[in-house]
């Protein structure tokens, strides 16, 4: 089980939506085990990663999304919250705290549980252009589309008006500028 997970407090003014901190950096793990002596309920979730020194390799448990504690209602003691060290703010959003929908919480928490390799992964949507970095296909640009739980990379051939798609791992690509944003950043590229 690679997550930090306190025991889960009575919920004094009823709220149960989770909200999400902002950290210092490689303070996540202190911010959580304080907010969790604190009476608490936070979800910390972590990954092992091996790094490498000159001497030595060392498995260390890492946050998946660096900087970020989630926390469980509790916002009537926002000065316990504010007073933790390591903490930098409450994620907002219009101005009110910004809530984290169980769904995704849970989906988390099924992830770091039960998958066998887990690590962070940059955020890509559903039409960004995007660049194969391994395997097969390994330099191939195109769009990146969701058909029911799969990720296909469509590639397209402009003159034919034409597409063809081929289901992609959704880790094996990143995210690019598309070819039109890159000649408008590279004013030196001349089109015949």
């Amino acid at each position: 089980m690679h997550t930090l997970i306190s025991t889960e407090p009575p919920h004094r003014d009823g709220d149960h939506a989770w909200h999400v901190l902002y950290t210092r950096h490689q303070h996540e793990k202190a911010v959580a085990h304080i907010l969790s002596s604190k009476e608490f309920e936070v979800f910390l979730p972590l990954y092992s990663a091996t790094h490498r020194w000159k001497d030595r390799d060392k498995e260390l448990l890492l946050p998946l999304f660096p900087c970020y504690v989630f926390l469980r209602g509790g916002l009537e003691r926002r000065l316990d919250i504010a007073t933790t060290p390591g903490i930098h703010m409450l994620v907002t959003g219009g101005g009110h705290p910004a809530v984290v929908p169980d769904e995704e919480i849970h989906a988390i928490r099924q992830l770091v549980e039960n998958a066998q390799r887990v690590e962070p992964h940059p955020f890509l949507r559903s039409g960004d252009w995007v660049r194969v970095k391994s395997g097969p296909l390994m330099g191939a640009e195109g769009i990146l589309v969701r058909k029911k739980n799969l990720f296909r990379l469509v590639l397209s051939v402009q003159i034919l008006g034409r597409s063809a798609a081929a289901e992609v791992d959704a880790s094996m690509v990143e995210r690019i500028n598309p070819p039109q944003a890159r000649l408008l950043l590279c004013p030196s590229a001349v089109v015949a």
